[in-house]
Protein backbone atom coordinates (compact mmCIF):
# COMPACT_ATOMS: atom_id res chain seq x y z
CA UNK A 1 0.00 0.00 0.00
CA UNK A 2 1.59 3.43 -0.65
CA UNK A 3 -0.22 6.44 1.37
CA UNK A 4 0.29 10.01 1.86
CA UNK A 5 0.43 12.05 5.07
CA UNK A 6 -0.20 15.60 5.61
CA UNK A 7 0.38 16.63 8.95
CA UNK A 8 -0.71 20.36 9.69
CA UNK A 9 0.14 21.97 12.66
CA UNK A 10 -0.61 25.90 13.67
CA UNK A 11 0.43 27.60 16.63
CA UNK A 12 -1.65 31.51 17.05
CA UNK A 13 0.30 33.89 19.43
CA UNK A 14 -1.83 36.27 21.90
CA UNK A 15 1.36 38.70 21.23
CA UNK A 16 4.74 38.40 18.83
CA UNK A 17 6.98 35.83 19.74
CA UNK A 18 10.28 37.30 19.64
CA UNK A 19 12.69 34.32 18.59
CA UNK A 20 12.26 30.73 18.79
CA UNK A 21 13.99 27.50 18.67
CA UNK A 22 12.01 23.94 17.38
CA UNK A 23 12.41 20.23 17.43
CA UNK A 24 10.12 18.62 15.57
CA UNK A 25 9.46 14.73 14.65
CA UNK A 26 7.56 14.66 11.43
CA UNK A 27 9.98 12.46 9.42
CA UNK A 28 8.73 8.52 8.90
CA UNK A 29 12.22 6.31 8.57
CA UNK A 30 12.63 2.84 6.76
CA UNK A 31 11.63 -0.41 8.31
CA UNK A 32 11.21 -3.52 7.00
CA UNK A 33 7.85 -2.70 6.43
CA UNK A 34 7.86 0.70 5.46
CA UNK A 35 9.74 2.50 2.72
CA UNK A 36 9.61 6.40 2.15
CA UNK A 37 9.15 7.50 -0.64
CA UNK A 38 9.43 11.09 -0.08
CA UNK A 39 9.02 13.90 2.60
CA UNK A 40 8.53 17.29 2.53
CA UNK A 41 8.86 19.69 5.85
CA UNK A 42 8.01 23.52 5.45
CA UNK A 43 7.83 25.74 8.46
CA UNK A 44 5.80 29.14 7.88
CA UNK A 45 6.96 32.06 8.88
CA UNK A 46 11.24 31.17 7.60
CA UNK A 47 13.16 30.10 9.31
CA UNK A 48 17.12 31.03 10.10
CA UNK A 49 17.97 27.75 9.85
CA UNK A 50 16.44 24.19 9.21
CA UNK A 51 18.21 20.96 9.78
CA UNK A 52 17.78 17.11 11.00
CA UNK A 53 19.86 14.47 12.30
CA UNK A 54 19.21 11.10 13.46
CA UNK A 55 18.30 10.73 17.39
CA UNK A 56 19.84 7.85 19.71
CA UNK A 57 16.61 5.66 18.79
CA UNK A 58 17.20 6.11 15.01
CA UNK A 59 14.20 8.59 14.59
CA UNK A 60 14.54 11.49 12.34
CA UNK A 61 14.10 14.87 13.80
CA UNK A 62 14.65 18.44 12.53
CA UNK A 63 15.62 21.77 14.33
CA UNK A 64 14.81 24.95 13.21
CA UNK A 65 15.07 28.63 14.74
CA UNK A 66 13.01 31.35 14.35
CA UNK A 67 14.88 35.00 14.74
CA UNK A 68 12.01 37.27 13.79
CA UNK A 69 8.81 38.51 15.85
CA UNK A 70 5.93 36.44 14.50
CA UNK A 71 2.54 35.91 15.92
CA UNK A 72 2.04 32.56 14.04
CA UNK A 73 3.83 29.40 13.81
CA UNK A 74 2.40 26.65 11.03
CA UNK A 75 4.50 23.45 10.25
CA UNK A 76 3.52 20.92 7.10
CA UNK A 77 4.75 17.53 7.00
CA UNK A 78 3.79 15.22 3.95
CA UNK A 79 4.85 12.52 3.46
CA UNK A 80 4.86 9.21 0.95
CA UNK A 81 4.85 5.68 2.29
CA UNK A 82 5.12 2.40 0.89
CA UNK A 83 4.06 -0.35 3.17
CA UNK A 84 3.60 -3.90 3.58
CA UNK A 85 1.95 -6.19 5.80
CA UNK A 86 4.19 -7.88 8.54
CA UNK A 87 5.34 -11.29 8.29
CA UNK A 88 3.57 -13.88 11.00
CA UNK A 89 5.37 -14.50 13.74
CA UNK A 90 5.14 -17.08 16.02
CA UNK A 91 7.03 -17.41 19.65
CA UNK A 92 7.14 -19.76 22.45
CA UNK A 93 9.56 -18.05 24.74
CA UNK A 94 8.04 -18.16 28.25
CA UNK A 95 7.38 -14.27 29.69
CA UNK A 96 9.55 -15.31 32.46
CA UNK A 97 12.86 -15.95 30.76
CA UNK A 98 12.84 -12.42 29.15
CA UNK A 99 13.58 -10.38 32.40
CA UNK A 100 16.62 -12.03 33.04
CA UNK A 101 18.05 -11.66 29.85
CA UNK A 102 18.30 -7.63 30.91
CA UNK A 103 19.80 -8.58 34.47
CA UNK A 104 23.10 -7.24 34.39
CA UNK A 105 25.96 -10.12 34.91
CA UNK A 106 29.51 -9.36 34.77
CA UNK A 107 31.35 -9.99 30.91
CA UNK A 108 28.02 -10.45 29.54
CA UNK A 109 26.69 -8.91 26.30
CA UNK A 110 24.83 -5.55 27.08
CA UNK A 111 20.71 -6.15 25.40
CA UNK A 112 19.87 -2.44 24.37
CA UNK A 113 16.38 -3.50 24.66
CA UNK A 114 17.22 -3.19 28.78
CA UNK A 115 16.86 0.66 28.50
CA UNK A 116 12.91 0.02 27.51
CA UNK A 117 12.70 -2.29 30.62
CA UNK A 118 12.77 0.81 33.28
CA UNK A 119 10.59 3.21 34.44
CA UNK A 120 10.27 6.32 32.18
CA UNK A 121 8.39 9.94 32.99
CA UNK A 122 4.97 8.63 31.41
CA UNK A 123 5.32 4.98 31.56
CA UNK A 124 6.10 3.90 35.20
CA UNK A 125 6.42 0.77 36.87
CA UNK A 126 4.05 0.62 39.79
CA UNK A 127 2.85 -2.42 41.67
CA UNK A 128 -1.44 -1.38 40.24
CA UNK A 129 -0.10 -1.87 36.61
CA UNK A 130 1.49 -5.35 37.38
CA UNK A 131 -2.09 -5.99 39.26
CA UNK A 132 -3.76 -4.95 36.27
CA UNK A 133 -1.58 -7.28 34.01
CA UNK A 134 -1.30 -10.30 36.55
CA UNK A 135 -3.92 -12.32 34.62
CA UNK A 136 -2.74 -12.05 31.32
CA UNK A 137 0.79 -13.45 32.24
CA UNK A 138 0.46 -16.57 34.24
CA UNK A 139 3.37 -19.25 34.63
CA UNK A 140 4.67 -20.38 32.03
CA UNK A 141 2.86 -18.81 29.02
CA UNK A 142 4.65 -17.41 26.18
CA UNK A 143 5.48 -13.54 26.10
CA UNK A 144 3.55 -13.20 22.58
CA UNK A 145 0.35 -14.75 23.81
CA UNK A 146 0.68 -12.58 27.12
CA UNK A 147 1.40 -9.22 25.68
CA UNK A 148 -1.55 -10.26 23.09
CA UNK A 149 -4.50 -10.92 26.11
CA UNK A 150 -2.83 -7.96 27.84
CA UNK A 151 -3.45 -5.87 24.60
CA UNK A 152 -6.94 -7.38 23.92
CA UNK A 153 -7.89 -6.95 27.79
CA UNK A 154 -6.85 -3.05 27.63
CA UNK A 155 -8.86 -2.24 24.50
CA UNK A 156 -11.94 -4.49 26.10
CA UNK A 157 -11.98 -2.92 29.89
CA UNK A 158 -10.91 0.63 28.25
CA UNK A 159 -12.97 3.28 26.86
CA UNK A 160 -12.20 5.19 24.00
CA UNK A 161 -13.62 8.91 24.81
CA UNK A 162 -11.59 12.28 23.47
CA UNK A 163 -11.21 14.93 26.15
CA UNK A 164 -11.11 12.49 28.80
CA UNK A 165 -7.57 13.28 29.48
CA UNK A 166 -4.75 15.64 28.76
CA UNK A 167 -1.73 15.35 27.60
CA UNK A 168 -0.17 15.10 30.60
CA UNK A 169 -2.25 13.08 32.42
CA UNK A 170 -0.48 10.87 34.64
CA UNK A 171 -1.08 6.75 33.62
CA UNK A 172 -2.24 5.98 36.79
CA UNK A 173 -5.02 7.90 36.79
CA UNK A 174 -6.45 7.03 33.08
CA UNK A 175 -5.90 3.47 34.47
CA UNK A 176 -8.29 4.05 37.34
CA UNK A 177 -11.01 5.94 35.32
CA UNK A 178 -10.87 3.23 32.49
CA UNK A 179 -10.94 5.39 30.00
CA UNK A 180 -9.27 7.91 27.52
CA UNK A 181 -7.04 7.82 24.64
CA UNK A 182 -4.36 5.83 22.04
CA UNK A 183 -1.83 7.58 23.89
CA UNK A 184 -3.03 6.54 27.47
CA UNK A 185 -3.46 2.94 25.98
CA UNK A 186 -0.23 3.22 24.84
CA UNK A 187 1.53 4.54 28.26
CA UNK A 188 -0.87 1.71 29.58
CA UNK A 189 0.16 -1.25 27.83
CA UNK A 190 4.12 -0.09 28.00
CA UNK A 191 3.69 0.69 32.11
CA UNK A 192 2.26 -2.75 32.40
CA UNK A 193 4.71 -4.86 30.23
CA UNK A 194 7.27 -2.77 32.44
CA UNK A 195 6.28 -3.43 36.01
CA UNK A 196 6.11 -7.13 34.75
CA UNK A 197 9.60 -7.58 33.49
CA UNK A 198 9.55 -6.23 29.75
CA UNK A 199 11.03 -3.80 28.03
CA UNK A 200 8.21 -1.64 25.83
CA UNK A 201 8.43 0.66 23.79
CA UNK A 202 6.23 4.06 22.45
CA UNK A 203 5.36 4.41 19.12
CA UNK A 204 3.72 7.08 17.60
CA UNK A 205 2.75 7.17 13.47
CA UNK A 206 -0.50 7.39 11.65
CA UNK A 207 -3.67 5.35 10.47
CA UNK A 208 -5.55 5.06 7.36
CA UNK A 209 -9.06 5.58 8.77
CA UNK A 210 -11.93 3.78 7.04
CA UNK A 211 -14.03 6.06 5.05
CA UNK A 212 -17.85 5.37 4.96
CA UNK A 213 -18.80 4.11 1.62
CA UNK A 214 -20.37 6.78 -0.53
CA UNK A 215 -18.64 9.41 1.63
CA UNK A 216 -15.82 11.91 0.43
CA UNK A 217 -12.26 11.48 2.45
CA UNK A 218 -12.62 14.83 5.07
CA UNK A 219 -8.98 16.89 4.41
CA UNK A 220 -7.81 17.38 8.00
CA UNK A 221 -9.92 14.98 9.73
CA UNK A 222 -7.65 12.57 10.66
CA UNK A 223 -4.87 12.03 13.59
CA UNK A 224 -1.69 10.86 14.66
CA UNK A 225 -1.68 7.72 16.45
CA UNK A 226 -0.12 5.65 18.98
CA UNK A 227 1.06 2.28 19.76
CA UNK A 228 3.22 -0.05 21.38
CA UNK A 229 6.11 -2.30 20.73
CA UNK A 230 7.43 -5.36 23.06
CA UNK A 231 10.47 -6.96 23.05
CA UNK A 232 9.94 -10.81 22.16
CA UNK A 233 13.88 -12.06 21.90
CA UNK A 234 13.03 -15.44 19.60
CA UNK A 235 11.74 -12.83 17.16
CA UNK A 236 14.61 -11.04 16.55
CA UNK A 237 15.62 -12.31 13.28
CA UNK A 238 12.15 -12.46 11.85
CA UNK A 239 10.50 -9.11 13.17
CA UNK A 240 11.42 -5.79 12.16
CA UNK A 241 14.44 -3.77 14.50
CA UNK A 242 15.36 -6.49 16.25
CA UNK A 243 12.42 -8.40 18.07
CA UNK A 244 10.09 -5.67 18.53
CA UNK A 245 6.43 -6.82 17.85
CA UNK A 246 3.71 -3.85 17.31
CA UNK A 247 0.61 -3.77 19.15
CA UNK A 248 -2.42 -1.41 19.36
CA UNK A 249 -4.60 -1.80 22.50
CA UNK A 250 -6.58 1.21 20.91
CA UNK A 251 -8.19 -1.08 17.88
CA UNK A 252 -8.62 -5.05 17.88
CA UNK A 253 -10.20 -5.36 14.86
CA UNK A 254 -9.06 -8.55 14.04
CA UNK A 255 -8.82 -10.11 17.52
CA UNK A 256 -5.53 -10.26 16.92
CA UNK A 257 -4.01 -6.49 16.13
CA UNK A 258 -0.95 -6.62 14.79
CA UNK A 259 -0.50 -3.04 12.80
CA UNK A 260 -0.48 -3.73 9.45
CA UNK A 261 -0.13 -2.21 6.19
CA UNK A 262 -2.21 0.86 6.90
CA UNK A 263 0.24 1.73 9.88
CA UNK A 264 2.74 4.03 9.16
CA UNK A 265 5.70 4.39 12.17
CA UNK A 266 6.72 7.79 12.89
CA UNK A 267 9.13 7.65 16.17
CA UNK A 268 9.67 5.56 18.92
CA UNK A 269 10.98 6.37 22.61
CA UNK A 270 10.34 5.54 25.88
CA UNK A 271 7.17 6.97 26.09
CA UNK A 272 5.37 10.39 24.35
CA UNK A 273 8.19 12.91 25.81
CA UNK A 274 11.10 11.53 23.49
CA UNK A 275 8.90 11.93 20.18
CA UNK A 276 6.26 14.74 20.94
CA UNK A 277 5.71 16.15 17.51
CA UNK A 278 6.86 19.39 17.97
CA UNK A 279 8.57 21.01 21.20
CA UNK A 280 10.51 24.40 21.64
CA UNK A 281 11.55 27.29 23.81
CA UNK A 282 10.19 30.25 22.79
CA UNK A 283 10.74 34.17 24.09
CA UNK A 284 7.48 36.06 24.30
CA UNK A 285 4.05 35.20 23.34
CA UNK A 286 2.08 34.58 26.48
CA UNK A 287 -1.02 32.32 25.27
CA UNK A 288 -1.26 30.62 22.43
CA UNK A 289 -4.19 28.63 20.03
CA UNK A 290 -2.85 25.30 18.88
CA UNK A 291 -4.75 23.67 15.68
CA UNK A 292 -3.57 20.18 14.21
CA UNK A 293 -5.12 18.80 11.07
CA UNK A 294 -3.69 15.28 9.34
CA UNK A 295 -4.58 13.78 6.59
CA UNK A 296 -3.69 10.05 5.98
CA UNK A 297 -4.81 8.69 2.38
CA UNK A 298 -3.93 6.03 -0.44
CA UNK A 299 -1.53 7.76 -2.88
CA UNK A 300 -4.20 6.34 -5.86
CA UNK A 301 -6.59 9.32 -4.00
CA UNK A 302 -4.03 12.01 -3.98
CA UNK A 303 -5.26 13.72 -7.29
CA UNK A 304 -8.82 14.77 -5.09
CA UNK A 305 -6.02 16.18 -2.37
CA UNK A 306 -5.64 19.67 -1.51
CA UNK A 307 -3.57 21.62 0.66
CA UNK A 308 -4.95 24.52 2.08
CA UNK A 309 -5.30 27.74 0.27
CA UNK A 310 -4.47 29.77 2.87
CA UNK A 311 -0.77 28.92 3.26
CA UNK A 312 1.34 31.82 3.54
CA UNK A 313 3.34 32.37 0.29
CA UNK A 314 7.04 32.66 2.61
CA UNK A 315 8.38 29.79 3.75
CA UNK A 316 11.26 27.24 3.76
CA UNK A 317 11.18 23.57 3.64
CA UNK A 318 13.45 19.98 3.90
CA UNK A 319 13.01 17.46 2.05
CA UNK A 320 14.47 14.17 2.63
Amino acid sequence: MELRITHETRYDYASAVETAQHMAYLQPGDTLCQTVLSHQLEVFPKPDQLSRALDLYGNWRCFFSLPAPHTQLRIVATSEVRTCIPKEVDSHIPWEAIPELFRYQASARWNPAAEFSFASARAPRHQEFAAYAKSSFPAGRPALLAACDLMQRIHADFTYQAQSTEVHTPPLQALAQRKGVCQDFAHIMIACLRSVGLAARYVSGYLLTQVPQGQPRLIGSDASHAWVAVFIPDLAHEQEQGGWYHLDPTNDRHGWCTPGEDYVVLATGRDYTDVSPIRGVIHGGGQHTLSVAVTVQPLLDKASFAHSDNLPAAGNSLTG
